[in-house]
């Protein structure tokens, strides 16, 4: 067993046992070496930032886990197993994204995803830049080679959007809103955006690189104040500081499983049923930015591509699979 796959094991024992001791003993058992190897690997754990109480007779305790971004406690917090080297976590990157698709180049295995403190050229949709610093956000990355149909590449944005909206409304009992396509919002506030990229083969996605950045603990009164009129962050909504290996768990456990049902197929319906839920456009009076000029009418939902769909002024029905959507005063 690798470094980090031990490492996982006595987490999740110690995770398990909530605040309980584990004796030294059953991890050895566990593990397969002796109590002295065991006693290594936890001072190798205190050094990442990890605090154990350790007692003759009864074990050790987990007392507190790092702040920062930890590989071995979101693999840990994850209900199921993928390999060692699945979980990257980074302390600076240019691009979680690019660093993925770099991955991707030489040949890793899929899935995979990249976490990252902070991003020196993170980037948004149109190749706008994504403001990333290091103020306890999350910023990540997630690759596979799912070999589907490309024009099915608007809906996968949606349905990723979707499931991070139901996760999120879950894991920190909030009500979140998907602004078409890409942008997580609460009560008309932007907390997070989605950038999806892919490689395509003759009509097939050869690999997708599913990126997403959310604000989490950053301290909106240092923002600018036009910035700030329009962001927020998830500790903000929350009233308290979000556990980022908590939320970054729970957040790759529902990407690679809402990935997995994607590539399966049959996950129309579910969709649908999501998008009715977490729309914020539905209703809504919106001016649509596009290739044509800029269209204004009120939105009525999606079509099956993906596309969305807007009653104009005139009252013809006009569909967008692209475009920069705003919404008109009054209507959030």
């Amino acid at each position: 067993m690798t470094t980090k796959g031990t490492d996982q094991v006595i987490l999740r024992e110690l995770l398990a046992a909530r605040g309980s001791w584990v004796s030294g003993t059953h991890l050895a058992a566990k593990l397969g070496v002796s109590r002295v190897a065991v006693w290594s690997h936890m001072n190798r754990l205190r050094r990442e930032g990890f605090k154990f109480e350790a007692v003759r007779s009864h074990g050790y305790r987990l007392v507190s886990r790092p702040g920062r971004l930890s590989q071995g406690l979101i693999q840990a917090l994850l209900r199921f197993r993928l390999p060692d080297d699945a979980i990257i976590v980074m302390e600076e990157v240019d691009s979680t994204n690019s660093e993925a698709e770099r991955r991707l180049a030489l040949g890793q295995p899929t899935p995979f995803a990249i976490f990252a403190a902070s991003q020196a050229r993170g980037r948004g949709r149109f190749g706008r830049a994504w403001h990333s610093p290091n103020e306890g956000n999350l910023y990540s990355s997630y690759a596979f080679r799912p070999h589907v149909d490309s024009s099915s590449m608007q809906l996968f944005t949606l349905w990723m959007g979707v499931n991070l909206c139901e996760v999120l409304e879950a894991f920190l009992k909030i009500k979140p809103s998907l602004k078409w396509p890409n942008d997580l919002v609460h009560e008309g506030r932007k907390f997070g955006g989605m950038l999806t990229e892919a490689r395509i083969d003759a009509d097939l996605i050869r690999d997708i690189v599913f990126g997403l950045g959310l604000n989490v603990n950053c301290d909106p009164s240092k923002w600018p104040r036009e910035v700030a009129r329009t962001a927020t962050s998830l500790s903000e909504i929350t009233g308290s500081q979000v556990d980022l290996n908590q939320l970054g768990a729970a957040v790759a456990g529902r990407v690679f499983g809402a990935v997995n049902t994607f590539i399966d197929g049959g996950y129309e319906s579910r969709l649908a049923e999501l998008w009715g839920r977490y729309d914020l456009l539905r209703g809504a009076r919106v001016g649509v930015s596009h290739a044509g000029g800029m269209t204004r009418g009120v939105a009525s939902g999606i079509d099956a591509e993906g596309a969305l769909i807007v009653t104009t002024d005139s009252g013809k029905k006009a569909r967008f699979r692209a475009g920069e959507v705003t919404l008109e005063k009054g209507t959030v």
